[in-house]
Formats: C-alpha cells, structure tokens, sequence
C-alpha cells in the first residue's frame, strides 16, 4: 500500500509514517515546515518528503491520503482531493484498522503526563520480554525513536483528546479501541476546540465507552472529574492509584519521588529508584505499574524496570551549563504541569535559586484562558521570564502579583539576555515550551559563557 501523509512532520503522524513504513508499505509526506530532525528521521527510513500543501502532489497516486489534524479546508491539496475524489482517512483511523486491529492495546490519556507515563509503560513490557509497539509524542531515552510496530501482541499508544481531523472532529482516542485505559488526570485544556471541562469530560467518557467488560481502567483517584467521568457509566474493572493508604487495592506510593515503595493498600508490592523528579512522576509510575498488571507483569518486576527508566526527551532535560548556571529544557505549558514541573526541581536543588523562563506557545495559552494561573504555576520560582507574543492579552498583567520577581521581553534574544543577566553561578535556569522556544537554550548558554 502507498500512504500519502498530510502533516507527517508532526510527532504523531511521523510515528505512523514510520510504523507504516516498518510494516513495509510505501510512505510519501508532506508538511508545511519540514525541517530537522523530524525530516532526518523521516528520511532515514525511507520516507519521501515535500514541503507545503500544493495540489500537484495528487500526482502521486497513493492508494490513500492519511490527513492529520493540522490540514484545513482551503489548503490545495486538500481541496484538490476532494475535487478528485481520491480516497483519504484520518491518521487515528488508519492505524486502528491496519496497526491496532487484533493488539491488546494499551492507551494513556489525561492531561498531564501521557508522554512519559506511555514511555515508561512501553519499557515495562519491553523489559518483560512483550517486545511491544508503541507511538509516542515524544522520543523515549530508552528507545530512542518515538514509534515501532513491535513484535509482540501488545501495543501502547498515547491516547490524545484533541480533535481526529478536519472531517472528524471527535477525539483521537476513540479510535484506538483499547483494552487497557490508563485515566492519569483530566484538566481544561485545548482552549481551541473545547469550550469547557465539562465537554472534555464528555470526550473521555467516550472513550471509556470503548473499552470492554474485560478490560481495565487505571485512574488517578485524586482526580475529581475523572471520577465525573466513571460516574457516567463504567463497564471494566477499575484499578485506582494515587489512593490513601487505608483503601484497599488501591496503588499508592510511601517516600519520596526519587525512591519510593509501591505499596497496595498497606502491602509493599514493590520498589523504584530512578532519576526522576517530582510527585507528578511518582504518580505516573504507578499507573504504568497498574496498567502492566494487567498483562500480568507482576508489580515488583514493573517497579524494577522503572529503576532504568530514560524520561522522554524535553522532560526536565538537562541541555548544559555554563559560567556555573545549569539551563534545563522543559515542555511543560499547561499551568499545573509548569508548578509540578517547578516543584519538582525545588525539592531537588533545595535553596538554590530557581529562574523559570517560559513560552505562553500553546492554543490555549495564546487564547488567555489560563492567565489567572500564571502566578501560582511560578510561585516557587525565584525569578519568572516571560515571552509576550502577538496575542491579545498582556502577560505583563497577568504576572503582576509576581511583582519585581517577574520579568517580560517581547523577544527571544531579549528573553536570553535578560536571564543571562539576571543568572548567577549556582542558578538553575528552566525553559518551559511546547515548541522550540526560538532556540532561547544555545543562546542562554552562548550568553552565560560571555565575560561580564
């Protein structure tokens, strides 16, 4: 089969270019920036790519066109598949009908935390000896590529929420049909296509709907819309985590998030010592061990293979240090994710001055939809550096309980000098985007490297 692929650059349609590529069909692409490394990877495993959108790529003749969701109308090849009536899907509903199909599938959903709870699922089995596949929004430390087919039954997949394509407008997750559903959290996001958490909700319950009797779900007991969520109707069995210690069956975990007991109830059932910071990343271990289990890998071997656990690249990454300052790269955007994110390098660095730089990148953030959050997301920075871009509210404004302990530059160099200025040897900077924030960590080390 030839697959044509609208928007392959990004992470999600690349992994199935390169799972439908791996399973031996002929892959062509294109996106409107293809450009290192995506287009790299891309090419090294066989993938033909052109830049844009035009029409005359229907010269191809794919046997299909796999739209992604970043494809509008008015984009000419689009309408010019259309006005062909060539044969085109969406990328969720090529894989479930081709990759996903006969698998026990495992999909992580949630706001916060589905690209490392899915890494860290996919190394469990992997470590077991399931050989699984996995598609990934990020590039696993321990695999090293953000997608495979697998050769084993089971495939883990990070089960997005935001909308199929232009001709589908549900949820990507609908599609995947899973037997084992991690549930990690549930927050407004995606401002963009969501006018509120209770249409979210809706979203998730859909997906809860597709699971069978059985299947499991695996859900964060301290969240309370996804308690919403299962109040609607709930079909498999459900395995907490996160819970208070008195209740019984629940995972939940005793000491701190660098070396913790995984406890069931008040039974120690096993033991991680890994790298990772965070209460947020405790949390998600104990979803992945209790997502395991349900393949049966016990929860003491689940919890043993975290101990060499690799996070996903731009998660707490340490990009380098310079003139005594350590600069880390961080996709955190969402505000809970950036004071997790934040208090987990607290708890790590002690006293330590931390500077918090951020990027307001993502749809929701640019809409203003969560400005009010800005100041309690930075509370346990030091100092805050913000990025105003052309959108229509002020972040000078929002920051301002921040008094003098917030500072906004309305460019990228700007943003690196002002830090490299205000950085002292001993300093942690964290640069926080879901986008390549101008390339802010080389020019903060360039700076920082700078006498005077």
């Amino acid at each position: 089969m030839h697959l044509h692929i609208l928007g392959v650059c990004g992470t999600f349609m690349g992994g199935i270019a390169a799972i439908a590529r791996e399973a031996g069909h002929r892959v062509t692409g294109c996106d409107a920036n293809v450009y290192p490394p995506m287009s790299e990877q891309l090419q090294a495993v066989g993938i033909e790519l052109v830049e844009g959108f035009e029409a005359d790529q229907l010269a191809f003749k794919p046997d299909v066109f796999v739209v992604g969701n970043v494809v509008k109308r008015g984009m000419p090849l689009m309408e010019a598949i259309l006005d062909d009536g060539a044969r085109f899907t969406s990328g969720p509903q090529w894989l479930a009908e081709h990759v996903l199909h006969g698998r026990h599938v495992l999909a992580v959903a949630g706001t916060h935390g589905k690209t490392t709870t899915t890494s860290m699922l996919a190394w469990i089995l992997d470590q077991a000896g399931l050989r699984p596949g996995f598609l990934v929004g990020g590039v696993p430390g321990n695999f090293g590529v953000s997608a495979r087919l697998g050769e084993g039954r089971a495939f883990v997949i990070e089960a997005d929420e935001y909308d199929t394509a232009l001709f589908d407008k549900r949820s990507k997750f609908v599609h995947y049909g899973p037997r084992t559903v991690v549930l990690n959290n549930l927050e407004y996001d995606h401002a963009d296509i969501f006018p509120d958490l209770a249409a979210i909700e809706t979203q998730f319950h859909h997906l809860v709907r597709t699971v069978p009797s059985s299947g499991r779900l695996v859900v964060n007991a301290r969240d309370e819309a996804l308690q919403r969520v299962l109040q609607r109707g709930c079909w498999s069995s459900v395995q907490r985590f996160g819970t208070r210690r008195e209740e019984p069956g629940g995972l939940c975990a005793r000491g701190d998030p660098q070396g913790f007991d995984v406890l069931r109830g008040s039974l120690k059932i096993g033991r991680v010592d890994w790298e990772l910071l965070g209460e947020h990343n405790q949390l998600n271990a104990l979803a992945a061990i209790g997502a395991a289990e349900h393949l049966g890998i016990p929860a003491a071997a689940a919890a043993g293979s975290l101990s060499s656990f690799r996070n996903v690249r731009r998660r707490m990454e340490l990009r380098g240090e310079a003139g005594g300052v350590r600069v880390y790269d961080d996709f955190a955007h969402h505000p809970t994710a950036m004071r997790a994110t934040i208090g987990g390098l607290r708890r790590k660095v002690g006293t330590a001055r931390i500077l918090a730089v951020f990027e307001p990148r993502s749809n929701t953030m640019k809409l203003g939809a969560m400005k009010a959050r800005l100041p309690w997301s930075l509370e346990e920075a030091d100092l805050s550096f913000c990025l105003q871009g052309p959108w229509g509210w002020s972040v000078r404004e929002a920051l301002a309980p921040l008094g003098a302990a917030a500072v906004v530059c309305e460019s990228v160099d700007a943003l690196a000098d002002a830090v490299a200025r205000a950085a002292r040897p001993g300093d942690h900077v964290l640069c926080m985007s879901n986008g390549s924030f101008g390339g802010i960590h080389d020019r903060l080390l360039a700076a920082l490297q700078r006498p005077g």
